[in-house]
C-alpha cells in the first residue's frame, strides 16, 4: 500500500499529499511553489486548475504577507485570486482571514479515496460496455468530455494541460454501438491513482458505461502499482456520488474555494 493507505488516511500530511497529486495531474501552465503554497495560473482551462493550493502551517502573523503575494501573482496576470481550502491541510485561520478580506466561499467539494482492489471488485459487477484504454486523449474522448461538461469552442488549452502531465496516464473510452459514450482519465503517482474527467453522455446513462470506465481504470491503476485511488467531486453531484459510493469510495475530507471580491 502507499505510505498512508486508504484505510488509515485522514491526517494533514495525507490530505496535502493527495491534493498535490491532483495538482500534478492537472498541471497549470504557470506554477510558482513557495514554502508549500502553489500559485497556479491556467489560462483557457477550468478555473479550479488556476487556484492557490495554500499548504503548510503558517502562523496568523504571516497570512497577510502570503495572501498579498498570491494576490500580486494573479493581478500581474489579470486573473482572479482563488484559494482551495482543505481543512487540516491549510494554515489555521486562513479561511477566516480570507472571509474578512471579502473572499466569497463556494464550490463545495469532496475528496474521496478507496482501495484499488475494492474498486475493481465493485465496478465489474454486471454487464457493461467494452472499454478501450489509450495513453493519450483521442478526439472521441475529448468529444464526450466537452459535451458533458459544457465546454464549447476549441479545446487547445485543455489538450495542452493534458500534455503537461508527467506521470503515467490512461484515458478510457466506453463504447456502445461503436460510439464513445463515456470517458475517464487516471494518473498514477507514487502509490496512488487519481480519477479525473469522468463523463457519460445523457443517452448512455444507466447502462453501466461509467461503471465500466471505473473498472478499466482501476485495473490499469493496479498494474501501475497504485493500491489506493482518489477523486475530487462536487458535493451536490448526487449521481456521481452514488456511482462512487457503489464503487467503494468514501469521503476523506470536504473542501471548498474562496474567490476574491
Amino acid at each position: 500500500m502507499p505510505a498512508s493507505s486508504p484505510s488509515t488516511v485522514g491526517g494533514p500530511d495525507t490530505l496535502r499529499a493527495l491534493q498535490e497529486r491532483a495538482a500534478r495531474a492537472l498541471p497549470a501552465a504557470y506554477v510558482e511553489v513557495t514554502e508549500g503554497w502553489w500559485l497556479r495560473h491556467a489560462p483557457g482551462c477550468s478555473w479550479w486548475v488556476g487556484t492557490v493550493l495554500p499548504h503548510g502551517a503558517d502562523g496568523t502573523g504571516r497570512l497577510a504577507h502570503r495572501v498579498a503575494a498570491a494576490e500580486e501573482f494573479y493581478a500581474a496576470r489579470d486573473a482572479t485570486a482563488r484559494f482551495q481550502i482543505s481543512p487540516g491541510a491549510c494554515p489555521p485561520g486562513l479561511d477566516a482571514f480570507l472571509e474578512e478580506r471579502g473572499y466569497r466561499p463556494g464550490s463545495p467539494m469532496s475528496l474521496r479515496t478507496a482501495r484499488t482492489a475494492r474498486v475493481r471488485e465493485q465496478a465489474v459487477a454486471g454487464a457493461a460496455p467494452p472499454v478501450r484504454l489509450e495513453d493519450r486523449p483521442t478526439d472521441g474522448w475529448f468529444g464526450v468530455w466537452r459535451a458533458v461538461h459544457g465546454v464549447h469552442g476549441g479545446s487547445g488549452s485543455e489538450r495542452d494541460l493534458l500534455h503537461r502531465v508527467e506521470r503515467p496516464s490512461a484515458y478510457a473510452c466506453a463504447t456502445i454501438g461503436g460510439e464513445v459514450v463515456a470517458v475517464g482519465r487516471a494518473v498514477a503517482d507514487t502509490g496512488w491513482a487519481g480519477l479525473f474527467g469522468m463523463a457519460t453522455l445523457p443517452g448512455a446513462r444507466g447502462k453501466g458505461a461509467a461503471r465500466a470506465v471505473l473498472a478499466a481504470l482501476a485495473h490499469w491503476a493496479a498494474g501501475q502499482g497504485a493500491d489506493g485511488m482518489y477523486l475530487q467531486v462536487e458535493r451536490d453531484n448526487a449521481p456521481a456520488a452514488r456511482l462512487y459510493d457503489r464503487a467503494g469510495f468514501s469521503e476523506l475530507c470536504a473542501y471548498h474555494y474562496r474567490t476574491a471580491p
